[in-house]
């Protein structure tokens, strides 16, 4: 028994390893009640479940969060909070892109929410590699943080002044024709499968091909990463606890999954909160200067101006695009 206590209170990443396991056990038993109850059979999600679900995880989060700020402190309480709404907000276009897959691709309502449930395994594994990384950098070289600083400032300031000239298409994406050369592709879906064998066109032979499932599934987790380069940045600036930028992260990542169904509906409605975004992202690059010149920054100042900034965000591109439909209907 004794040997199990010193184990479960070892450090790992600067926290004991039990509350590394508390976390893993809270988000596997989601996932399973997700897969193994609410999501038994293939179904279509319409928006009041993805709501329902979605209000589920944030409860599930704030708990967490909560739980967080008592045993470990309001400083961590605060920088947990503050990077979930980031993260949270950061991969609302991460929304857009998953819809433009699953239009690209062609695949239905139907098993959609399978390749999300899917695509979060890979999220909790890439996050943890990425995090860990940049938790290694930071420690062995500090001044990384500069450079984050700069890159997210550089970020904002680009958000705020440049056009936003992305193709609203996947023609031409290098990831796309990168996978249609490499890997077998049937022409159609075949069920909730991501691998089917059919005889090889040459040969005749079965052969194992992919199905536009599994291309859409690679396609949501590598959006994931080139998403993951501007939303890490922007954690480490907030803290550099590799155990509250992880679980920020991942509850914020699950709940928005979870609400993607009801967002994909309404993205178009969150037009000018990039603008927020923007200045939230040029705020946090700040920080990290203001803390090394200035002293640290309240937590409670950091996670006020982020709620603000985004709350703001919303509120306005909600009521600009409110009256912008009500005009198109006269």
């Amino acid at each position: 028994m004794e040997f199990l206590t010193t184990i479960l209170l070892e450090p790992v990443m600067g926290k004991a390893l039990w509350l590394w396991l508390v976390f893993m056990t809270i988000v596997l038993t989601l996932l399973a009640f997700d897969l193994g109850v609410l999501n038994k059979k293939d179904h279509e999600i319409g928006i009041k479940e993805s709501l329902y679900l979605s209000a589920f995880y944030i409860v599930i989060a704030v708990i967490f969060g909560s739980w967080v700020w008592w045993y470990l402190g309001p400083d961590p309480g605060m920088q947990y909070f503050t990077g979930y709404a980031l993260e949270k907000a950061l991969s609302l276009d991460n929304v857009f892109v998953i819809s433009l897959i699953f239009g690209y691709l062609a695949i239905p309502r139907l098993y959609q929410h399978r390749v999300l449930f899917w695509g979060i395994l890979g999220v909790i594994i890439l996050r943890g590699v990425m995090i860990g990384l940049g938790t290694a950098l930071v420690t062995k070289w500090s001044w990384i943080l500069f450079l984050f600083g700069g890159f997210l400032i550089l970020t904002g300031l680009k958000m705020l002044f440049i056009a936003d000239k992305d193709d609203k298409t996947l023609d031409d994406n290098a990831m796309v024709r990168f996978l249609r050369r490499h890997v077998r592709v049937t022409p159609e879906l075949h069920g909730n499968s991501f691998f089917v064998h059919q005889p090889h066109p040459a040969t005749g032979k079965l052969t194992r091909y992919a199905t536009p499932l599994f291309l859409a599934l690679l396609m949501v987790e590598f959006a994931d990463i080139v998403f993951a380069v501007d939303s890490v940045p922007a954690i480490f600036a907030i803290t550099t606890d590799p155990f509250i930028i992880y679980t920020s992260n991942i509850f914020a990542i699950l709940g928005l999954r979870a609400l993607y169904f009801a967002l994909a509906a309404m993205v178009h409605r969150f037009e000018y909160l990039k603008y927020a975004l923007a200045l939230v992202l040029v705020f946090i690059g700040g920080k990290i200067f203001w803390n090394h010149f200035q002293g640290k920054m309240d937590p409670a100042i950091s996670l006020s101006v982020t709620f603000v900034l985004l709350a703001g965000g919303v509120v306005y591109s909600l009521l600009k695009t409110r009256r912008a439909e009500a005009k198109d209907k006269i």
